[in-house]
C-alpha cells in the first residue's frame, strides 16, 4: 500500500472516530435530558394530584359553610369562582403546563387566587361558633390543612426537579445539543411565592 493510501485511510479513520464520538455524545445527552424531563413531568403529576385533592374538598366545605345562618354570601361566591377559574386554566392544558412558562404562570395565578379565597373563608368562619363546633367542618379543616401542607411539599419537589433539569440543560455542551431539538427541551418554570409573601400560599385556621 502506498504512502498516499495510508494517509487517506488514516484521515478517514479519524473522521469516522470523530463522527462516532460526536454521535455518542448527542445520544447520551439526549437520553439524559429525556430522563430529567420525565422526572419533571412525573413530579408535576404529583403537584396536580394534591391541587385536585384540594379542589375536590371545596364543594363539601362550601355546602357545610352554607349551613351556618347568615354566613357571608360574598365569601362563598369568591371561593366558588376561584375554583372555577382553576378549572378553566387546567382544562386541556395539563400536559403542557410544566413545559409552557406562560401556562404555568396562569396556573399558579389561579391557584394563588383560590388559596386567597380559602384563607378569607377560614378567617370569616371564626365569627360563627356554631359552624366551628360542627364535626363535619372540623374534619374538613383538618383535611384542608393537610392538603395545603402536601401542596407545599410537592411544589418544593417540583422546583428541585426543574432545577436539576435546568442545570443540566444550561451547561456546555448540553445547551448546544438541546438547541438542536427546538422547544422540546425548554427551560422549566419554577413555583414562586405570592407577591409580597415570603413563603408559599397557605390556608390559615
Amino acid at each position: 500500500m502506498s504512502t498516499g493510501a495510508k494517509i487517506a485511510l488514516g484521515i478517514i479513520g479519524v473522521i469516522v472516530l470523530v463522527v462516532l464520538i460526536f454521535g455518542a455524545t448527542i445520544v447520551g445527552t439526549y437520553n439524559t435530558l429525556v430522563q430529567l424531563d420525565q422526572g419533571v413531568q412525573s413530579q408535576w403529576a404529583q403537584v396536580e394530584n394534591v391541587y385536585q385533592r384540594r379542589s375536590d374538598l371545596i364543594p363539601n366545605l362550601v355546602n357545610t359553610v352554607k349551613g351556618a345562618a347568615n354566613f357571608e354570601q360574598s365569601t362563598l361566591t369568591a371561593v366558588t369562582e376561584a375554583r372555577a377559574k382553576v378549572g378553566q386554566v387546567t382544562s386541556g392544558a395539563v400536559e403542557n403546563i410544566a413545559r409552557d412558562p406562560q401556562a404555568f404562570a396562569r396556573f399558579q395565578q389561579a391557584q394563588d387566587g383560590l388559596s386567597s379565597a380559602l384563607s378569607r373563608l377560614m378567617v370569616v368562619s371564626e365569627r360563627y361558633p356554631e359552624l366551628k363546633a360542627t364535626q363535619n367542618f372540623r374534619d374538613l379543616q383538618v383535611e384542608l390543612e393537610g392538603t395545603e401542607n402536601r401542596i407545599s411539599v410537592e411544589r418544593m419537589r417540583f422546583n428541585e426537579s426543574a432545577q436539576a433539569f435546568n442545570t443540566k440543560r444550561d451547561t456546555f455542551p448540553t445547551v448546544v445539543i438541546a438547541g438542536f431539538f427546538g422547544s422540546k427541551f425548554q427551560e422549566k418554570p419554577y413555583f414562586k411565592a405570592q407577591t409580597g409573601a415570603e413563603k408559599a400560599p397557605e390556608v390559615k385556621f
